[in-house]
């Protein structure tokens, strides 16, 4: 590489570790769009084959599913939110107040991690001219203040992630002439288990077949369970 190159840094450990629990929390969110939409189309699909039923069945299931993952991801993240500032002030009225009891205390988070005890206070003393409060952050709560959690775009993320899981489903059961309609949904819902599974074990370096196997047989006995409950109550009902 020549010297004029130039140096395109790597993600930092917290920013990576952000992004692949975005990631999991994607692939939970489809997850269960995929399950409870699917559980809920197959259910109503053993009670009847007219499509009128399934589609509000399926659409309701949908919208409620989504309005309810955005919902809890906004009120645990703002929660979250909440603690972060919270230690955001904290950590600035302190360096604020006692500065020179603040710089001890970095010092010592750098000398536990390895470094010799002058090294550890002279980073320490430049980190703290450079900036003070980001430094301690990133050293003692590893938190960095322009990259706060968002609770609007958690939501979001969520929610669309449910959507889409939830589509799936809902497509196959309505796009099915009713004689294939459950057996068709139940390959496609068992497939996108499959790969969400596979998927959400990649991220989180688990055994990918076991997480498969464990998610689509799970999927398998829901599915089951919802369209024999649907079997017994429609044919009771009709």
């Amino acid at each position: 590489m020549s010297a004029d190159a130039p140096v395109h840094p790597e993600p930092h450990g917290g920013e990576l570790s952000q992004r692949l629990n975005w990631l999991r929390a994607g692939v939970l969110g489809a997850n269960d769009g995929i399950v409870s939409t699917a559980g809920l189309v197959v259910g109503v699909a053993g009670a009847t084959i007219e499509r009128g039923p399934i589609a509000t069945a399926g659409i309701a299931g949908l919208v409620a599913g989504a309005v309810s993952m955005a919902l809890g991801e906004y009120v645990s993240v703002s929660s979250q939110r909440d603690a972060e500032r919270a230690q955001l002030a904290k950590e600035t009225r302190e360096l604020r107040e006692s500065p020179e009891q603040e710089l001890a205390e970095l010092a010592a988070l750098y000398e536990d991690k390895g470094l010799s005890p002058s090294t550890a206070r002279q980073v320490a003393v430049e980190l703290t001219e450079h900036d003070a409060l980001g430094a301690h952050l990133e050293a003692e709560l590893h938190l960095d203040p322009d990259e706060l959690t968002s609770p609007w775009r958690a939501a979001g993320a969520s929610a669309v992630s449910f959507v889409t899981g939830a589509l799936l489903p809902l497509v196959a059961v309505l796009a099915t002439p009713p004689t294939w309609r459950v057996p068709v949904t139940v390959a496609v819902v068992l497939l996108a288990l499959g790969l969400a599974g596979w998927l959400g074990a990649r991220l989180g370096g688990a055994t990918s077949r076991r997480a498969v196997v464990r998610v689509v047989v799970g999927g398998a006995l829901g599915l089951a369970v919802t369209y024999g409950i649907g079997w017994l109550v429609g044919g009771a009902v009709g």
